[in-house]
C-alpha cells in the first residue's frame, strides 16, 4: 500500500468503500428550504456555500466535474475531498496560512471569507497535459520559454507557475502568462509576488509527502485570497480533482519508453468520456451507476494512498446533515 511507501496499483479494483446503497444518498446541491426561510445558498462547480457575513460554510457536494462542465454525482465525493484538503491544510498550516475555522460534518467546513484572488495558480514539476501541448505548438508555457527537445513527460528542472484566468462555469479555464497578471493588473506585484512563494512552498511539500506515499505530484491547481491584507490559500489543496499522480516504481521506465504514466487521479473517468467521443463539448453521454461506483472507490483508493490512512465515511440520513449545518448556522 502507498502508505508503506510502495505505491499502489490502479489496474487492480480497489477496495469498495462507496456501495450502491450510497447512490441514492449523494448530494447534488444543498437545498436552502432544508435550512430556514432566509438562507441563500451559491454554487460553483463543485462546492455549495452560504454567506454568513465574514465567515462562509462551505459544503463539498458530490457533483463531478471533467472537461469544465458538470457530469453527474459519486457517492462519497464529497467526504472524500472535503477530508483530504483538510489533511492537507492541516499539514501545509505552518507554511502558509489558510481560511479554514472547523470542520462541521464530513463534507463541511466553516472558513473565513476570503477576497478571491481572479486568477488560477498552477504549478507545473512535467511537461504533461495542456503544457505539452502548448509547447509543441509554442515552445513555450504560459508565456515560458522552454529548451528545444524537450520529451512527454520529462521532468522540469524547477516546477513552472502558469497562471490561468477563472473561466464561468461550463467554459475552459486559459493560461496566460505572468506578465499578462501584472499587466492587466489582475493582482498587485507585491501580492502577486507573496502567491508565487506560497504556491511554490506549497508544492514543494506536496512533492515531498507524495514521494513517500510512492507518488508523483505531477502538477496541481491552487487558489487564493486576501485576508487582512495578505494571501491565505483557500478552498481545496493536493486533491485528485485540483492535482494529478503518478506512480513513482515505473515513472522512469515508461518516461523513458515514451509511454504513458500511470495515474491516480480522475483521468478514469475523462478517459471513459474520451472513449466515448466527448472532450467537453456537446451534450456529455449519460453516466452509468456501475462507473459512478468504480469512480467513487477511486477516490477512496487515492485518500489511502495520498494521506496513508483509511477514510470512515459518514453514513447519516440526509435530514442529520442539514440539522448539523443549520446548526452551524446557528439556528
Amino acid at each position: 500500500m502507498a502508505g508503506a511507501g510502495g505505491g499502489g496499483n490502479p489496474d487492480v479494483a480497489a477496495p469498495a468503500v462507496a456501495t450502491p446503497g450510497d447512490l441514492a444518498a449523494t448530494l447534488d446541491a444543498v437545498d436552502p428550504a432544508a435550512l430556514g426561510a432566509d438562507v441563500e445558498v451559491a454554487s460553483g462547480k463543485v462546492r455549495d456555500w452560504i454567506d454568513l457575513g465574514d465567515r462562509l460554510l462551505l459544503i463539498t457536494t458530490d457533483r463531478v466535474s471533467a472537461f469544465d462542465r458538470v457530469l453527474t454525482t459519486i457517492p462519497l465525493k464529497g467526504q472524500l475531498l472535503n477530508q483530504m484538503s483538510l489533511f492537507w491544510f492541516g499539514a501545509t498550516a505552518d507554511l502558509v496560512p489558510n481560511h479554514i475555522v472547523m470542520p462541521v460534518t464530513a463534507r463541511s467546513v466553516l472558513v473565513d471569507k476570503v477576497e478571491v484572488i481572479p486568477v488560477e495558480v498552477v504549478v507545473r514539476g512535467y511537461l504533461t497535459g495542456s503544457a505539452y501541448r502548448d509547447y509543441l505548438r509554442e515552445g513555450a508555457v504560459s508565456g515560458i520559454s522552454l529548451p528545444k527537445g524537450m520529451r512527454f513527460n520529462q521532468r522540469f528542472e524547477q516546477p513552472l507557475l502558469t497562471p490561468a484566468t477563472k473561466a464561468p462555469s461550463g467554459e475552459h479555464d486559459i493560461s496566460i502568462s505572468r506578465e499578462q497578471v501584472l499587466g492587466q493588473n489582475l493582482v498587485k506585484r507585491e501580492v502577486w509576488e507573496a502567491v508565487e512563494g506560497a504556491a511554490m512552498r506549497l508544492y514543494e511539500y506536496g512533492v515531498q509527502h507524495a514521494a513517500r506515499q510512492g507518488l508523483i505530484l505531477v502538477d496541481t491547481k491552487y487558489e487564493f485570497g486576501i485576508r487582512d491584507g495578505e494571501p491565505v490559500l483557500a478552498d481545496e489543496v493536493h486533491t485528485p480533482d485540483s492535482s494529478r499522480y503518478w506512480y513513482a516504481d515505473s515513472y522512469e521506465a515508461l518516461f523513458q519508453e515514451g509511454q504513458k504514466q500511470r495515474k491516480l487521479d480522475k483521468e478514469y473517468l475523462r478517459q471513459w468520456l474520451m472513449d466515448h467521443d466527448y472532450m467537453g463539448d456537446g451534450e456529455p453521454p449519460p453516466v452509468p451507476d456501475s462507473l459512478r461506483l468504480e469512480v467513487a472507490n477511486r477516490y477512496a483508493q487515492a485518500y489511502r494512498e495520498i494521506t496513508g490512512t483509511e477514510l470512515a465515511p459518514e453514513r447519516h440520513s440526509r435530514e442529520e446533515e442539514y440539522r448539523r449545518l443549520t446548526a452551524a448556522l446557528g439556528g
